[in-house]
Parts: C-alpha cells; structure tokens; sequence
C-alpha cells in the first residue's frame, strides 16, 4: 500500500514541476495578460490557477493509475509521452509570456493539443478512467488552442 501512496505523491511531483516552471515563466504575466488585447470570452487571468491547479491533478491521478495497474515497464511508452507532453505544457508559458513568441506559441500549443489526444487515447487503452480523466485537460487545450490564436492576432505589435 505504501508504495501506491509513494507512487501516487510521485506522479503528483511531476505534474506539479512542470506547474512549477509554468508559474516561474508566468511571475509576471498578470500585467502582461492586462495588457493584451483580448477578446471578450476569454477568462480573467485569476481563473487560470485554479483551473490548472484541477487539471494537474487529474493527470497526476490519470498517470498513476496507468503506473500503479502496468508499472514502468509495461506503460513505458505511454508513461514516457505522458511526461513529455508535460515538458511541452511548461514551455508554452515560456514562449509565450516571457519570450512573446506568440506565433510558435501557437505552433506549440497544437503540438501539446496533439500530444494530449495521443497520450489521452494510450491511456483509455490501458484503463478506460484515466483516459476519461484527461478530457478535461483536452477541452482546456483546446480552448487555449483558440484564445492563444486570438490573442497573438490582436497583438502583432506584442507578440511576435
């Protein structure tokens, strides 16, 4: 049982690593998402911590069940994009609140969106749940998707 716990806590680590470099890139952003032209549906920047907080939990809970039923070994692969799906979520913040690339922040949060629905489908191979557990991160991409699109188009003067 301990080693469920430890594994759980483990995989709850990494999601919030990659939260944690997304919050240093984002220290800052406040000003800078005021500051931006942005259109009338998108969320109020005190939202974005919360939904993220949620949704890094739910994939903390997605990746350990994979883990805890098949292990490293059997659901390396799925483990293994799984991680690197969340490298690609940190950087995102990166490039686009400190670096304002807004055009290969676009680009890369596609790639996120293709990774998520890549990594979404090898989990609900594996357990059906965890595979669920991921489609509120999808929606979320999704619509990130859309609002970082709109916001680099309404801003070309900001992000490059």
């Amino acid at each position: 049982m301990s080693k469920q716990i430890l594994g759980f806590f483990g995989w709850l680590s990494i999601c919030f690593t990659a939260a944690a470099l997304g919050a240093l890139a984002s220290a800052q952003a406040g000003s800078f998402y005021k500051a931006l032209i942005r259109p009338p549906w998108a969320p109020p920047g005190w939202l974005f911590g919360p939904v993220w907080t949620v949704l890094y939990i739910l994939m903390a809970i997605s990746a350990w069940l994979v883990w805890r039923a098949y292990g490293l070994r059997k659901a390396g692969p799925e483990l293994t994009l799984f991680v690197f799906q969340l490298a690609v979520n940190a950087l995102w913040t990166w490039l686009f609140f400190v670096w304002h690339l807004g055009a290969l922040a676009f680009a890369e949060i596609l790639f996120l969106w293709l990774l998520s629905i890549a990594t979404a489908i090898m989990f609900w191979r594996r357990n059906r749940f965890a595979g669920a557990l991921f489609i509120p991160y999808l929606a979320w991409v999704s619509f990130a998707s859309v609002l970082t699109w709109a916001v680099w188009k309404s801003n070309p003067h900001i992000l490059a």
